[in-house]
């Protein structure tokens, strides 16, 4: 039983929910077909979206056009956080090119291999300041970039691990780094919410990804992760793309400053 004024009922959208016809954005990470960024992507431009890519250095090069190419992207643009420049060449030849920006999805993360190995305890000053450069700090560089871009309201979408919250064996020093990084991921959202531009970070449970390989005796943790989740399955880069490109339409304009998982209901488990 109800009381009082009800509202009408709201109109059934005329197009399809996730909708990103005429939208403008940016992927940072593509590293080959398998990366969590080309799922992004291919999620993106499945929702109508018109893309501008980055990769990393003229070795990655191939591997980041066997998606673009695929994939039809407007730009496809060197991009190295660690080189002076970069980063904001990507930004000026977006706006160039376009003029504006919708949404950017940032999806890198480094740190040096003895000190992802190693204990926290004993990680270098130098390898803890990579890290936090490359996979956090990077990312509010791109949300400073993109403010200006972004002047009908947008979306800015990192990449994090629930390592960040919980410790898991063989994370290590990625562990502070992400939580580090969800947390700047709030604070973005905080500030930038009164011009329209939302933040989220997208958490999937572990994958196969090269980036992931880097961590040591990552095999081990993909078996434990896939037994010990309630749908006992590994999640894929287009389960990933596919939060993201509704993150990034208006069906999401009113969520902002999420960290939402995608692992199957690993996040669950104590």
């Amino acid at each position: 039983m109800t009381t009082g004024t009800q509202a009408a009922p709201t109109a059934a959208p005329d197009g399809p929910i996730v909708d990103l016809r005429g939208r403008r954005g940016l992927v940072v990470g593509i590293a080959n077909a398998q990366s969590i960024a080309a799922g992004c992507a291919a999620a993106f431009t499945a929702a109508g979206a018109r893309l501008a890519a980055t990769y990393l250095d003229a070795r990655a090069e191939p591997y980041v056009r066997a998606v673009t190419d695929r994939l039809g992207c407007d730009l496809v643009l060197p991009c190295d956080v660690r080189v002076d420049g970069q980063l904001d060449a990507v930004f000026d030849a977006v706006r160039a090119a376009w003029g504006r920006l919708d949404f950017v999805l940032h999806s890198i993360a480094f740190a040096p291999r003895d000190d992802l190995h190693g204990r926290v305890t004993d990680c270098s000053a130098a390898g803890f300041a990579t890290a936090m450069d490359i996979s956090c700090h990077s990312f509010i560089r791109m949300a400073r970039l993109a403010e200006p871009l972004m002047t009908r309201g947008g979306c800015l979408l990192t990449v994090t691990f629930y390592g960040s919250e919980r410790v898991v064996e063989h994370y290590n020093l990625m562990g502070p780094v992400k939580a580090a990084l969800e947390s700047s991921m709030r604070y973005v959202a905080a500030e930038l919410g009164p011009k329209g531009i939302r933040a989220h970070a997208i958490s999937p449970g572990p994958m196969r990804t090269r980036a992931a390989s880097g961590i040591d005796r990552f095999d081990e943790l993909l078996d434990r992760a896939a037994a010990a989740a309630p749908e006992h399955q590994l999640v894929e880069p287009a389960d990933i793309g596919a939060l993201a490109a509704f993150l990034a339409s208006d069906a999401a304009r009113h969520i902002t400053g999420t960290v939402i998982p995608v692992d199957g209901g690993q996040h669950l488990l104590a």
